[in-house]
């Protein structure tokens, strides 16, 4: 079963860490906040450095 990533935007801090490693799966939001725009845009091994390198870890898989 895939596993889709999240964004807790309350914690993010809008750094761009995970929009410039994986751009095909997050943007910022009209609120300068990252978001999940396409889960399946990339596979779980590009998307997990940028779930690995944010700064506050606010990026997570959801199950």
């Amino acid at each position: 079963m895939a596993r889709t990533p999240k964004v807790d935007q309350d914690a993010c801090i809008s750094c761009g860490l995970c929009v410039s490693t994986c751009p095909g799966v997050f943007r910022f939001n009209s609120e300068g906040k990252s978001e999940v725009y396409n889960p399946t845009g990339a596979p779980e091994k590009e998307i997990q450095p940028a779930i690995d390198g944010c700064p506050v870890q606010c990026i997570g898989w959801e199950e």
